[in-house]
């Protein structure tokens, strides 16, 4: 369903609440390593300024447990927005009470406030409608931009929708609904998938929307142990979910009977440790020794998903290839990036290790979006509805 966007409303004059995702990386002396969230939704804060609207940010960080805590404050997050704004960005030391209305109701055109960690309150996460409502009366139109919170049901995100109206998507979440609604409703073929990543039981539902809605599925990380192990391959002392072996091979068997390739590594890089030190060799997938730990795709693997990636005309990647923190582990990853990269294909990348590949070589511009949820995206691309979204207002 197409949601109502910022475009569609005038903000001049008005209270917008408006949710992003400032869960910024923090180090020890609490200033900002990683500032990607906030550059992320800049272009709908400016938008909204330019265009007069009064503007309240609200946002978690990390998992304070509903209490306040000094190390997950966001004002360090208010500090950095002043410096790339290049105007003053109050912040209020809580993000409901008479200390927030006071300063929401004092803005005027233009100016902008952030508030304090919204999950510094229990009510947050447990989405109470009081403390819904307590949000809502700091605006009068809501605005969310954080489409890597949408699949949380929490007062921020879902229930100020109960309370105010219209209810509209920033530009970021719009870009997120635009890219990932057409790979799943609308894609251009062939579509190809890449499904990266440790278990085959966190990406079930990704896996089985994926045989549905792609032409072609390319299963790396470890998670390839597990399907090889059900086809009855000795994968050695490599990681595998014995529990999710009939998993596997019913995954294994709707690809064949839906059609679609499913193809697993056909080479490995393995090493006799899972450590920094350990010396790589490669070994084909019938014969990986029985004391070795596949630990990435080999060089067969990489020209193969690479010829698969170059006929594509919709690439959805998420989950890396192998051990991506490792050198001599991440080669696969990398050649996947480059591959992606080299498309001229509609591609999607999301998870944090395959964005980390994409941006560590300086190839995210050649990608048509990156997303910026990652357990959002992988439910949204499983087909899930994401209560975030669901209480946008339609178009």
């Amino acid at each position: 369903m197409p949601k109502l966007s910022v475009r569609d409303i005038d903000p001049k004059g008005k209270r917008i609440f408006m949710r992003v995702d400032f869960n910024v990386p923090l180090n020890d002396n609490g200033e900002i390593t990683d500032d990607t969230r906030i550059q992320a939704s800049l272009p709908t804060i400016q938008y909204i300024l330019e265009r007069g609207g009064r503007l309240i940010l609200a946002s978690h960080l990390g998992r304070p447990k509903g209490k306040v805590n000094p190390k997950y404050s966001l004002k360090p997050a208010a500090t950095r927005l002043a410096q790339i704004l290049g105007k003053p960005v109050p912040f209020v030391a809580d993000c409901i009470g008479p200390e927030a209305e006071a300063a929401a109701h004092a803005l005027k055109d233009g100016e902008v406030l952030l508030l304090e960690n919204l999950r510094f309150h229990p009510e947050e996460e447990k989405n109470v409608p009081e403390f819904a409502q307590k949000l809502a009366a700091l605006a009068e139109v809501y605005v969310d931009d954080a489409f890597g919170s949408a699949h949380r049901a929490h007062a921020s995100t879902e229930g100020i929708t109960h309370f105010l109206s219209p209810c509209a998507a920033g530009l970021l979440m719009e870009k997120e609904l635009e890219y990932l609604g057409k790979a799943l409703e609308n894609p251009a073929r062939p579509y190809v998938a890449i499904v990266g990543g440790a278990k085959v039981s966190d990406k079930i539902e990704l896996l089985q929307n994926f045989l549905k809605i792609a032409d072609t599925v390319l299963v790396g990380g470890a998670m390839a142990y597990t399907f090889l192990k059900a086809q009855g391959v000795e994968t050695g002392k490599s990681k595998t979910e014995d529990d999710k072996l009939d998993l596997a091979k019913s995954l294994l068997t709707e690809a064949t009977s839906r059609g679609k390739h499913l193809l697993l590594p056909i080479d490995h890089i393995v090493a006799d440790k899972f450590d920094v030190s350990a010396v790589a060799e490669t070994a084909p997938t019938r014969e990986i020794p029985a004391d070795r730990i596949g630990l990435d795709i080999g060089p067969a693997t990489r020209a193969e998903y690479a010829a698969e990636i170059a006929k594509a005309k919709t690439i959805v990647w998420n989950g890396p290839m192998g051990v991506f923190e490792m050198p001599q582990f991440a080669e696969g990853t990398l050649a996947i990036a480059k591959a992606v990269a080299a498309s001229s294909a509609i591609s999607i990348v999301g998870g944090g290790d395959s964005v980390a590949a994409v941006k560590k070589m300086g190839l995210g511009d050649k990608v048509s979006h990156i997303s910026t949820g990652g357990g959002a995206s992988l439910e949204f691309l499983s087909g899930i509805t994401l209560p975030g979204v669901a209480a946008l207002t339609e178009k």
